[in-house]
């Protein structure tokens, strides 16, 4: 071949542009290396679906812990006085937190709201009716139930996340007891009894500081304002249904949150604080779903 002839072939890039033009290595046989796998996308939409996918495990759990809580409700076997221990701690210890804060939301609401009505309409006969209709079938339950979220919930999960960290939960399971009927299911059977004592006292709490409010600064009769007549039987139905689903939501979820805790005192923290957020949602979400479902069996009188 002549010299003009090889000058006029193409030539083979040097450096970098030598590596990009290189012959990729074959994914198999002999002599070849395999190709390193494609790396996996990362961005808005995998946070999402890996937020989205550790929920739908979280409500599987939750899930699974009430299904077992029923099932030992009705088979399980209970240590001697497990269960009023546990009514005591969740009952008689929030009485007093449960008492002050809804006195004090009590005169507050009736304060803000018959203030602004009277902006509207000078005549406050029917405040007392429409504050007691609202305390009877959202207010007493949904607030108390919020209170009682953070208090009954962190004790809760602080406890039962405790006894994970230092193993004691493993023992249990080394001598064949199940935690959830061990643990779970005495705070359950209590929040159930107390949490609607507990509320129900609540809203007895909340309308007596309101009525006291419009005495004294309205000069509203005690007569006046204590009128059932807007207080019907759907009401106090949505009511008991409230609180009934509340004492049952707040010791399920606070006792998932400790039960998966992990990482020592730190973990600890951690679950407390879920079992608070948690049970706060958990409460939200209920009210909406039985309002909802109140609204349609109980449509109001026009």
């Amino acid at each position: 071949m002549s010299t003009d002839a090889r000058a006029s072939l193409p030539r083979a890039p040097l450096g970098a542009d030598a590596d990009a033009h290189a012959t990729p290595p074959s994914d198999g046989g002999e002599g070849g290396e395999q190709a390193p796998p494609a790396a996996k996308p990362r961005g808005i939409l995998a946070s999402i679906g890996r937020t989205g996918l550790d929920g739908l495990g979280g409500v599987r759990d939750l899930y699974s812990i009430f299904v077992r809580t029923l099932y030992y409700v009705f088979r399980g076997r209970r240590a001697k006085g497990a269960l009023a221990e546990q009514m005591y701690a969740i009952g008689n210890k929030s009485l007093f937190f449960v008492t002050f804060t809804m006195g004090c939301i009590g005169m507050i609401m009736v304060y803000q709201a018959t203030m602004q009505t009277k902006k509207v309409v000078p005549e406050l006969s029917l405040v007392g009716a429409s504050y007691m209709q609202l305390v009877v079938r959202d207010f007493a339950a949904s607030i108390g139930a919020m209170m009682l979220a953070t208090r009954v919930g962190a004790g809760i999960a602080a406890e039962i996340g405790s006894m994970v960290v230092t193993e004691q939960v493993d023992a249990l399971r080394m001598c064949a007891a199940d935690p959830v009927d061990y643990l779970v299911v005495p705070r359950f059977l209590a929040s159930l009894v107390m949490t609607v004592a507990l509320l129900v006292w609540a809203g007895v709490v909340m309308f007596s500081t309101g009525m006291l409010t419009g005495y004294v600064v309205y000069d509203i009769e005690l007569a006046t304002f204590a009128n059932p007549v807007m207080v019907n039987a759907g009401d106090v139905v949505v009511g008991l249904a409230k609180c009934v689903a509340y004492g049952a939501a707040i010791p399920i979820v606070s006792a998932h949150s400790g039960l998966t805790t992990f990482g020592g005192s730190e973990g600890v923290g951690w679950a407390t604080t879920r079992a608070v957020v948690n049970s706060s949602l958990a409460v939200i979400v209920l009210n909406f779903f039985i309002s909802t479902a109140g609204l349609m069996a109980f449509p109001p009188v026009k």
